[in-house]
């Protein structure tokens, strides 16, 4: 594969990225944590609307505002993360609401690592695969650790997760994966698995948990 691009200007792009948007990096930390937080407590709509938040900024300012400088198929990069952000507002708004509930089974087990993963996990394999600090792709305003913590934490849907809002997910899984090496950000290698493996249980809603039900006493 050919880059329309060098290495060097990739991780330039970084880290001009990161210096211009600061303290957005510290927003999306927190906002991070109100995700976890709202799925575990079942709150479905601001999950899907802090979602859509992630991919819309990601889409806008990485994407378009940056990377475009770059790469001409950013642009469509941004489109892409700018109709999952719109997708992902409706149904924040006025589609379903995402009935969340918390981990249970091997389900559970994959939507905490990779929910780990993408917050605490990933900057640190960049760092340890010889990536500067500063040219680090930041949680919550860069492309795959926005799609990795997307699919940990839709798999704490109680239902069937709607396909449309998994199409550009897995699109950028390819994308992402498969240039990982390439472009020696070894963390997002991931990519290629994390769908793979979320998938099937994204399609099918969880096993209802059972309650046990005392039998009438007789009077």
């Amino acid at each position: 594969m050919t880059l329309p691009f060098t290495l060097a200007q990739f991780d330039a792009v970084f880290a001009r990225y990161n210096e211009a948007i600061w303290p957005a990096q510290a927003v999306a930390m927190v906002l991070r944590a109100a995700i976890v937080l709202w799925a575990w407590t079942g709150r479905g709509r601001p999950v899907a609307a802090g979602l859509a938040l992630m991919w819309g900024w990601t889409g806008l300012a990485y994407h378009a505002a940056h990377f475009s400088a770059i790469n001409p198929a950013a642009w469509a990069f941004a489109a892409l993360f700018v109709v999952q952000a719109l997708l992902l507002g409706h149904q924040a708004a006025s589609g379903p609401a995402l009935r969340m509930q918390p981990p249970a089974g091997v389900r559970g087990v994959l939507a905490v690592g990779l929910i780990a993963y993408a917050m605490l996990l990933y900057p640190l394999v960049g760092r340890l695969g010889g990536q500067a600090w500063d040219a680090l792709p930041m949680f919550g305003v860069t492309p795959c650790p926005v799609t990795l913590f997307t699919f940990g934490v839709l798999l704490l849907c109680a239902d069937r997760v709607p396909m449309r809002l998994l199409v550009v997910p897995v699109l950028w899984s390819l994308i992402g994966g498969s240039a990982a090496w390439l472009l020696h950000v070894p963390q997002d290698g991931v990519l290629l698995v994390a769908w793979i493996a979320a998938l099937p249980f994204l399609l099918q809603g969880q096993v209802p948990r059972r309650t046990s039900v005392r039998p009438a006493e007789g009077g």
